[in-house]
């Protein structure tokens, strides 16, 4: 019966359900030439031309090179990448040796590779680890990092392999859409992705576009707004809708905020403004859950993976909201010269693959999206790690004592505690609690994320104690130490559920690695936010039954998905529109268009000029002048299209389809785009003064920034006022 329904799911294309047989077939003959291959005093370059002899060299070259051997399911992981797929690999079983070996078979095949990561610290780590194995191969290997030179980056660039981190990689991209001469250019044509964490990468971290921004001036905040919402008290002043995602004045709210301001609130746009982007600071992010305050700046924190979440902020005044709060000067801010989605960034590649522990939660996602499969590569040793029941309770105070208690009971035996709490706050609240009963834990946050990969090494030893705001992508393994398997193994603690489960898979996958004994559980309250947010109010009285924890995480994932959704529905035009622009930009980069067009369209002008500066000057000047307005329109163009989808809601309240609307505006807006280009370049080439030097480009205003800055921003998180609106009467009708 089995067998039946999983031939059904393959026909249906369910996520998971890929047929492992072919892979399977081709391990095994690799296993018959092993062998062979290690009675070799040298080993031969291998070709994927023939996938045995390929899995059969590449094995026998880690085990000399590394020191290990890769199991069966390891070589199965490697050849599902090499075709193509994400490879759902559980947490211990060696997803970096098989990423790195699918990684040197498609560099192989003369393919340039890029291993994209979720931070630095693993890219760094990974490619100088499996560097032997790659030297072994014949593959070349590189990274890079946040602190990594223009020059460093274009060396790591050349390599066969490079890795880096998402962010980075395409901060890269970004850099290189403004650079005006060829030789300025790092990163090369695109070729193949191979996405570590790919759920990580590609799902949670498709909402956060990459942004390059030009000259910046001090962002602006009102401290005394800061002050005045302090004032306000939650379900009086104002209110909080059920996803805790927007907010809005109550009648009360809007004439104590009048009578403070002497003001008529919705007369003033900008006073208007100002007190909405204070309340949302006040009421809706909070210090040490979604962000901290670190040598006198506001640090984001990446809420699917508990870190630091390095230059990224919020938009449209929001971060000086924050910072006004926290009684910081306001940081700078900026004009947007373009930016990409991590979708943006992934589809540049003609192909690509990628290894997770948790890939078929998003399976859906993944083949939506990006056209990715998932195969589901068995564990080498079974897994014996007993999973027990969430422990439910009504009042969060309830869990929370027992919660501590269990941490108590357990660690008196000597067996090592890992918990996963929810966010920094709660991590550090659990971890004072556990000194006033004498036990002292080490803590993993976003406070001191830099020595995670130490702390997490030794949190499998007799008597750890460890707490961890998430697991995710953290990259190391943790190995039980001396007497801890007659212990039962390491123990995970959650002590609340995650609005996706695959983080709590994530976190229960650290236990029981490679057929280790293990254990976890989960504390549940029905005050959780997990609950509180997304089970209606009818249903999230008194303890919560354990299919309403469920139904409750996947509602969440849904909204989750939508807004993905909802995001590639907006960009996706955006990105074919500057594929376009690209191309034309790419062409003025490298050939002589730009001069070829400016002589045709003014050519005494150019006929002028030939004689008095020659011909490859005049070619070099023609070239900025139409790079520059180029960059300079579509800058223009991106504000244009974010206003334009900052308002498209109005239209919702006519019965509109927003998308349609959107799409119907940011269209005929592109043609005004490249005719504004021509005729901007036109009008610069005909008036630009000579000088000595050529033509006056910085005094025919052709100023590019003084400096560029790189940063990711929240995709509109609270949506604009016509979206709040819309969501409260949503609400409304709902609960009626």
């Amino acid at each position: 019966m089995g067998s039946i329904t999983q031939r059904i799911r393959r026909f249906l294309e369910r996520p998971g359900s890929l047929d492992l047989s072919a892979f399977n077939r081709t391990v095994a003959e690799a296993g018959a030439r092993e062998e062979r291959i290690r009675a070799l005093d040298e080993l031969p370059t291998p070709s994927t031309d023939d996938l045995a002899e390929f899995c059969a060299i590449a094995r026998e070259a880690a085990h000399r090179a590394l020191g290990l051997r890769p199991y069966d399911v390891q070589l199965a992981g490697t050849l599902a990448m090499l075709s193509g797929n994400v490879a759902e690999m559980a947490t211990g079983e060696g997803k970096t040796l098989s990423g790195a070996m699918a990684a040197a078979g498609y560099a192989l095949q003369g393919k340039r590779v890029h291993v994209i990561s979720v931070n630095d610290y693993l890219a760094r780590r990974d490619a100088e680890w499996m560097g032997p194995l790659y030297e072994a191969l014949g593959v070349s290997v590189g990274w890079i990092g946040q602190t990594s030179t223009p020059e460093e980056r274009r060396a790591a660039y050349a390599k066969d392999v490079t890795y880096g981190s998402v962010s980075e990689i395409g901060f890269d991209v970004l850099r290189d859409r403004l650079a005006t001469d060829v030789a300025d250019l790092v990163v090369p044509a695109p070729s193949v992705a191979l996405v570590d964490e790919a759920d990580s990468v590609l799902v949670d971290e498709a909402r956060v576009p990459l942004v390059l921004a030009g000259a910046s001036d001090p962002g602006d905040a009102v401290p005394e707004m800061a002050a005045l919402v302090r004032q306000l008290v939650k379900g009086y002043h104002y209110e909080i809708d059920d996803q805790a995602r927007n907010v809005h004045l109550t009648a009360k709210g809007i004439d104590t905020v009048e009578q403070a301001l002497d003001v008529t609130l919705y007369d003033s746009a900008e006073t208007l403004t100002e007190v909405n982007l204070a309340l949302h600071a006040h009421a809706l992010l909070a210090k040490d859950v979604d962000y901290i305050v670190r040598d006198g700046r506001v640090h984001l924190i990446n809420p699917s993976r508990g870190r630091v979440a390095l230059l990224q902020r919020w938009p449209d005044g929001l971060q000086a909201a924050v910072e006004a709060k926290e009684a910081l000067p306001a940081s700078e801010t900026g004009e947007i010269l373009d930016s990409i989605t991590v979708q943006g960034l992934i589809t540049r590649y003609p192909e690509k693959c990628g290894m997770t522990g948790t890939a078929v939660a998003v399976g859906d996602q993944l083949r939506e999206f990006y056209g990715l499969k998932v195969a589901v590569i068995p564990p080498n040793r079974p897994c014996v790690r007993v999973d027990e029941p969430d422990r439910l309770f009504e009042y969060r105070m309830e869990k929370d004592l027992a919660l501590v208690e269990e941490i108590v009971e357990v660690h008196a035996t000597g067996r090592p505690i890992l918990i996963g709490t929810l966010d920094v706050a709660e991590s550090e609240r659990l971890a004072l609690t556990l000194s006033g009963r004498g036990l002292e834990c080490v803590v993993l946050n976003a406070k001191n994320d830099a020595e995670e990969a130490e702390i997490i090494s030794r949190a499998g030893e007799r008597g750890a104690l460890t707490v961890s705001t998430q697991m995710a992508g953290r990259g190391t393994d943790i190995r039980l130490g001396e007497g801890v398997e007659e212990l039962g193994g390491l123990y995970v603690i959650g002590s609340g559920r995650h609005t996706s489960s695959r983080l709590d898979d994530q976190l229960r996958g650290r236990a029981g690695r490679q057929g280790d004994p293990g254990g976890s559980v989960f504390f549940v309250s029905g005050e959780d936010e997990l609950i509180a947010h997304y089970v209606a109010d009818e249903y999230a009285k008194g303890v919560p039954e354990r299919s309403l924890v469920g139904h409750a995480q996947r509602v969440a994932e849904g909204v989750n998905m939508e807004i993905h959704r909802n995001t590639w529905r907006y960009t996706r035009l955006l990105e074919r529109q500057r594929g376009l622009v690209l191309e034309r930009r790419d062409r003025v980069l490298r050939d002589r268009v730009a001069g070829d067009a400016l002589a045709a369209a003014v050519p005494e002008r150019w006929a002028e000029l030939v004689d008095d500066l020659g011909e490859e000057a005049l070619r070099e000047a023609a070239r900025q002048i139409v790079l520059f307005h180029l960059d300079r329109c579509w800058a223009e163009h991106l504000a244009y299209l974010a206003e334009l989808r900052e308002g498209i809601h109005l239209r919702a309240l006519g019965r509109l389809n927003p998308i349609d609307e959107f799409h119907k505006d940011a269209v005929p807006a592109y043609e005004r785009l490249l005719a504004e280009i021509e005729s901007r370049s036109v009008e610069t080439f005909r008036t630009a003064a000579v000088t000595a030097d050529g033509l006056d480009l910085e005094g025919a205003g052709l100023k590019r920034p003084t400096a560029t800055w790189t940063y990711l921003v929240q995709d509109n998180p609270f949506g604009t006022e016509w979206d709040r609106i819309l969501n409260r009467l949503t609400t409304k009708l709902r609960r009626r």
